[in-house]
Protein backbone atom coordinates (compact mmCIF):
# COMPACT_ATOMS: atom_id res chain seq x y z
CA UNK A 1 0.00 0.00 0.00
CA UNK A 2 0.49 3.65 -0.72
CA UNK A 3 2.55 5.55 2.00
CA UNK A 4 0.30 8.30 2.54
CA UNK A 5 2.51 10.30 4.61
CA UNK A 6 5.42 10.95 2.07
CA UNK A 7 4.42 14.33 0.47
CA UNK A 8 6.83 13.26 -2.59
CA UNK A 9 3.86 11.43 -3.97
CA UNK A 10 1.37 14.12 -3.95
CA UNK A 11 3.00 17.11 -6.00
CA UNK A 12 0.57 15.84 -8.87
CA UNK A 13 0.61 17.72 -12.51
CA UNK A 14 -2.43 16.66 -14.64
CA UNK A 15 -1.34 14.12 -16.67
CA UNK A 16 -3.67 11.07 -19.05
CA UNK A 17 -1.03 8.54 -18.69
CA UNK A 18 -1.93 7.00 -15.94
CA UNK A 19 -5.60 6.43 -17.21
CA UNK A 20 -4.31 4.02 -19.41
CA UNK A 21 -3.01 2.05 -16.45
CA UNK A 22 -5.84 1.80 -14.08
CA UNK A 23 -8.83 1.14 -17.41
CA UNK A 24 -8.62 -2.84 -16.92
CA UNK A 25 -9.22 -2.30 -12.80
CA UNK A 26 -12.61 -0.38 -13.93
CA UNK A 27 -16.09 -1.41 -13.07
CA UNK A 28 -18.52 -1.26 -15.93
CA UNK A 29 -20.00 1.78 -15.47
CA UNK A 30 -17.00 3.75 -13.55
CA UNK A 31 -15.63 6.58 -15.78
CA UNK A 32 -12.11 8.31 -15.70
CA UNK A 33 -12.78 11.70 -14.58
CA UNK A 34 -8.43 13.16 -14.27
CA UNK A 35 -5.75 11.73 -13.94
CA UNK A 36 -2.63 13.16 -12.47
CA UNK A 37 1.34 11.95 -12.34
CA UNK A 38 3.92 12.82 -10.18
CA UNK A 39 7.61 11.69 -10.68
CA UNK A 40 6.78 8.10 -11.42
CA UNK A 41 3.80 7.96 -9.45
CA UNK A 42 -0.10 8.41 -10.16
CA UNK A 43 -3.69 8.94 -9.17
CA UNK A 44 -6.93 8.63 -10.95
CA UNK A 45 -9.91 9.88 -10.14
CA UNK A 46 -13.21 8.35 -11.30
CA UNK A 47 -16.53 8.59 -10.39
CA UNK A 48 -16.34 6.00 -7.72
CA UNK A 49 -12.93 6.14 -6.30
CA UNK A 50 -9.42 7.65 -6.32
CA UNK A 51 -6.68 4.92 -7.65
CA UNK A 52 -3.55 5.62 -6.30
CA UNK A 53 -0.43 4.18 -8.66
CA UNK A 54 2.88 3.20 -6.65
CA UNK A 55 5.35 2.83 -9.56
CA UNK A 56 8.22 0.27 -7.74
CA UNK A 57 11.57 -0.91 -9.03
CA UNK A 58 14.20 0.12 -10.95
CA UNK A 59 12.29 -0.47 -14.41
CA UNK A 60 9.00 0.80 -13.45
CA UNK A 61 7.23 -2.55 -14.99
CA UNK A 62 5.89 -3.50 -10.59
CA UNK A 63 3.03 -1.36 -9.83
CA UNK A 64 0.75 -1.61 -6.63
CA UNK A 65 -2.69 0.24 -7.22
CA UNK A 66 -4.90 1.35 -4.22
CA UNK A 67 -8.37 1.90 -4.20
CA UNK A 68 -9.63 4.33 -2.26
CA UNK A 69 -13.74 4.60 -2.55
CA UNK A 70 -15.62 7.52 -1.81
CA UNK A 71 -18.16 5.79 0.40
CA UNK A 72 -15.68 5.00 2.83
CA UNK A 73 -15.29 9.23 3.16
CA UNK A 74 -15.93 11.05 6.14
CA UNK A 75 -14.99 14.67 5.41
CA UNK A 76 -12.48 16.65 2.40
CA UNK A 77 -11.90 20.30 2.33
CA UNK A 78 -10.58 21.54 -0.97
CA UNK A 79 -8.17 24.31 -1.78
CA UNK A 80 -7.91 26.44 -4.63
CA UNK A 81 -5.33 27.89 -6.98
CA UNK A 82 -5.25 31.65 -6.33
CA UNK A 83 -3.37 34.02 -8.45
CA UNK A 84 0.07 34.11 -6.99
CA UNK A 85 -0.21 30.49 -5.24
CA UNK A 86 -0.73 28.19 -8.23
CA UNK A 87 -1.11 25.14 -6.70
CA UNK A 88 -4.43 23.61 -5.26
CA UNK A 89 -4.97 21.17 -2.77
CA UNK A 90 -7.24 18.08 -1.99
CA UNK A 91 -7.49 16.89 2.31
CA UNK A 92 -9.97 13.81 2.81
CA UNK A 93 -10.63 11.79 5.77
CA UNK A 94 -11.44 8.14 5.31
CA UNK A 95 -13.37 6.32 7.70
CA UNK A 96 -10.81 3.07 8.25
CA UNK A 97 -7.41 5.32 7.29
CA UNK A 98 -7.43 8.33 8.25
CA UNK A 99 -6.31 11.96 6.16
CA UNK A 100 -5.25 11.57 2.88
CA UNK A 101 -3.55 15.09 1.10
CA UNK A 102 -3.07 15.66 -2.72
CA UNK A 103 -1.11 18.66 -3.69
CA UNK A 104 -1.66 19.43 -7.38
CA UNK A 105 0.06 22.00 -9.62
CA UNK A 106 -1.69 23.45 -12.44
CA UNK A 107 -4.72 22.75 -14.00
CA UNK A 108 -7.12 20.39 -12.17
CA UNK A 109 -10.48 19.29 -12.00
CA UNK A 110 -10.67 19.45 -8.64
CA UNK A 111 -14.04 21.32 -8.41
CA UNK A 112 -15.45 18.67 -10.25
CA UNK A 113 -14.25 15.84 -8.46
CA UNK A 114 -15.25 17.56 -4.88
CA UNK A 115 -18.89 17.39 -6.56
CA UNK A 116 -18.51 13.99 -7.07
CA UNK A 117 -17.09 13.22 -3.43
CA UNK A 118 -20.32 15.24 -2.15
CA UNK A 119 -22.52 13.08 -4.05
CA UNK A 120 -21.51 10.19 -1.87
CA UNK A 121 -21.26 11.63 1.53
CA UNK A 122 -24.85 13.90 1.44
Amino acid sequence: MIDFNNKGFFKLKQNLEYADKVTELLLENEQIIDAYKSMRDGVVFTNKRIIAVNVQGLTGSKKDFTSLPYKNIVAYSVETSGTFDLDSELEIYFSSLGQVRFEFTGQTALLEISKIISEHLL
